[in-house]
């Protein structure tokens, strides 16, 4: 049986280089990548990889527009699942991010207790003395947090790429796989039975970024 990688289209995610990396990841096996937006395929699919960039309401209201919502939750059950950045954020209960009008914020897939909350780094200085930008921007450490099978052959401390203003809060530390300082230390890789999320971007994260793809690939939870 080939092993299908299913990378969901549904108009938010940076869907040109996640599935570029996840197609290199997969070089040299029988696995086939797929960039879809029909709930069928990602039914059928062995593995899905949820991307996301944006803002989480329209994020949420395109993936369900697209009838892709159910799809994933059903996925999200038994299949390995794999959430980047915004992807990441939507896996949990609530977001703080609305639509700028109310301070509502916004649902979510509850696939993960917690919540999404914005970066508050008023009047702290970084290291050299400069105040801390929001969103944060550019390479930054990841503390892993317990052995997971996507860490394998990364080092600890290792460097990635992030771009947010807002970071997942689980209510739970079972579910925090990795760390990152900015300000403060926050959860930067959560992770649940067959889920695996990252805030970062490993498909702009150089070789330890191909490495965690290339493990995905590999992972029977």
């Amino acid at each position: 049986m080939i092993d299908t990688v299913a990378v969901v289209d549904y108009g938010m995610g940076n869907l040109r280089s996640v599935s570029q990396a996840v197609i290199k990841a997969a070089e040299g096996s029988p696995t086939k990548v797929v960039i879809t937006s029909d709930p069928d395929v990602v039914q059928r699919a062995t593995r899905i990889v949820l991307p996301g960039q944006g803002a989480m309401k329209d994020c949420m209201h395109e993936l369900e527009r697209a009838g892709l919502k159910q799809a994933v939750l059903n996925a999200a059950r038994n299949k390995p699942l794999f959430g980047v950045c915004v992807g990441m954020q939507m896996l949990l209960d609530h977001s703080e991010e609305g639509d700028g009008q109310s301070d509502k914020g916004t649902h979510c897939l509850g696939l993960i207790p917690g919540r999404v909350v914005k970066f508050n780094l008023i009047g702290q200085l970084q290291p050299d003395g400069s105040r801390f930008k929001v969103p944060q921007m550019g390479w930054n450490q990841v503390i892993q947090c317990g052995e997971h099978h996507l860490w394998e052959g990364v080092p600890q401390n290792s460097y990635f790429y992030f771009v947010h203003s807002f970071y997942a809060r689980p209510s739970d530390v079972r579910y925090t796989a990795g760390e990152t300082v900015y300000g403060h230390r926050f959860t930067s890789v959560i992770a649940s039975d067959n889920i695996f999320a990252t805030q970062f971007h490993p498909e702009k994260s150089a070789d330890m970024g191909l490495m965690l793809y290339r493990n995905f690939l590999s992972w029977k939870p």
